[in-house]
């Protein structure tokens, strides 16, 4: 089979009529026609399947993570659990140090008894207007004490091991003025915040939650 062809022949050719184009001609034509074909397919129909492979490769990948983080989740199911558990008795050991509105008055007596008997002096005990917040009041108590630095800590330490929660805050710890030194050269005056917190019933946390939505 003869593939050679000349100029001659390629001048001579009708496009019209294929049957006399010569057998290399015929077998370019061929070729050249598979190929725009070929890359026809590719434009407007693979290039589309192609993307379309890449986003379900990306939804693959984002998949696998979602299943990774999944299956970890559920192996620790049980250690989540324990700790929700954990967490339930330890909130319900909290609730129980918050005083109710009738333990109130008591506790407040109990931080000024600690501070007597630590050997402090008390020129100032406010209680100051309560603050509610989700389930909870928060009570302030303006402080004012001369004493001794050792007897500030053991009153810290004193009020720290009541069986409420009351918390210190604000410190301010100075030398008393000296015409009140004659007698207690080292007397310093402390100002602080005491905070309790006390346990809203539900009426009260409701009226609480009301007035939070009027204010925004």
């Amino acid at each position: 089979m003869n593939f050679n062809i000349d100029l001659a022949q390629l001048r001579n050719i009708d496009p019209r009529d294929v049957s006399k184009w010569p057998l290399p001609v015929k077998a370019a034509a061929v070729v050249a026609i598979c190929v725009v074909v070929l890359g026809a397919g590719i434009w407007f129909d693979t290039r589309a399947q192609l993307a379309e492979l890449d986003t379900a490769r990306a939804k693959e990948l984002t998949l696998k993570t979602e299943f990774t983080t999944k299956q970890a989740r559920a192996a620790n199911l049980d250690a989540y659990k324990a700790q929700m558990a954990e967490m339930k008795l330890s909130f319900g050991t909290m609730l129980r140090q918050l005083p109710s509105k009738t333990e109130v008055a008591e506790l407040l007596v109990d931080i000024s008894q600690t501070g007597l008997e630590s050997g402090l002096e008390f020129e100032l005990f406010k209680p100051e207007s309560e603050a509610p917040a989700d389930f909870y009041a928060e009570l302030p108590i303006k402080i004012k004490v001369t004493g001794l630095y050792h007897e500030f800590g053991r009153f810290v330490s004193n009020v720290a091991a009541l069986p409420r929660i009351v918390t210190l805050h604000d410190f301010s710890i100075k030398a008393a003025p000296a015409k009140d030194r004659n007698t207690v050269p080292d007397e310093l005056i402390m100002e602080v915040t005491a905070k309790t917190y006390r346990y809203l019933e539900e009426g009260e946390s409701a009226a609480a939650a009301a007035g939070k939505e009027g204010k925004t």
